[in-house]
């Protein structure tokens, strides 16, 4: 059984990397990026929230976020381990998702932090976003989202440090280096 947390900046390479893991662990990579943008597709009351809070450069609010991971990590393909891919973001997000496992009688194994360069990870984003045409992914709501993820996220780090289950991982290079480095860092033959 496997449950990990992939830690890192936007465009450090997560979604990458999470569907990689995913595969070679046989666990969902679970993505609240990827669930938020499915119901902005969807046209859905949450995706009509979470587009105006994605287009601003701001994070969806904690408890929209917090009930739609509760319930997706409540589903079958789960219980065998997962892998939160943007999940948690915040303090107030550990704290949910520690009562969410702690009700399954579970707890996570390791959290990965995917470190990346601050320039080449708006260079990566402004290039996806051309090639997706994602209406979140403009320069200044790049900026935001990282000036964001130094504020709240990056605090987390130092929280799974004291618990013993952060590892950092250099996410700059080739795909299949960076897939290497994580696997060994958690323990998983390449």
């Amino acid at each position: 059984m496997t449950r990990l947390v992939l830690l890192g900046p936007p465009g450090a390479g997560k979604g990458t990397q999470a569907a990689r893991l995913a595969e070679t662990l046989q666990v969902p990579a679970i993505s609240t990026g990827d669930i938020f943008r499915a119901n902005v597709r969807e046209g859905t009351e949450l995706g009509v929230t979470a587009k105006r809070y994605m287009d601003a450069g701001e994070y969806v609010p904690d408890s929209v976020t917090n009930a739609m991971v509760a319930d997706r990590l409540s589903q079958p393909d789960a219980a065998r381990g997962f892998l939160l891919d943007g999940y948690p973001r915040t303090a107030e997000q550990v704290v949910e998702l520690d009562r969410v496992l702690a009700a399954q009688d579970a707890a996570l194994d390791r959290v990965v932090e995917i470190t990346a360069d601050t320039d080449e990870v708006v260079t990566r984003i402004l290039k996806r976003s051309a090639e997706q045409g994602r209406s979140d992914d403009t320069e200044d709501v790049v900026r935001r989202r990282l000036e964001l993820y130094t504020e709240q996220t990056a605090p987390l780090s130092a929280t799974y440090e004291q618990r013993g289950l952060l590892v950092r991982v250099d996410g700059m290079g080739a795909v299949d280096d960076v897939t290497a480095r994580l696997l060994d860092a958690i323990g998983v033959p390449a």
